[in-house]
């Protein structure tokens, strides 16, 4: 699976990986899982609604949320938006 990151996005994990390991490596591995099975498994996948409908969130941890998409057949693109902060 093709992951594509926004500039918001790479600036937020860019932040994580120097102000937060622990969260850093969360963001890590929530991507893994995304690749296996994006819509289940850990960090509570929730579908986004109104403005942000076609989106999902996990949570990083309390405060943050790994804000995402997955488009396309084969192959696949993962679409992340944002994973620092709420939606």
């Amino acid at each position: 699976m093709e992951v594509k990151w926004t500039k918001k996005a790479i600036k937020d994990a860019q932040y994580l990986h120097s102000k937060d390991a622990e969260s850093y490596r969360k963001l890590k591995e929530l991507i893994a899982e995304i690749e296996k099975s994006p819509f289940t498994g850990i960090g509570k996948p929730e579908p986004l609604k109104d403005k942000l409908k076609g989106w999902w969130s996990r949570r990083i941890n309390q405060k943050d949320r790994l804000v995402y998409r997955v488009s396309g057949k084969t192959p696949q693109v993962l679409e992340i938006t944002s994973c620092r902060g709420h939606y």
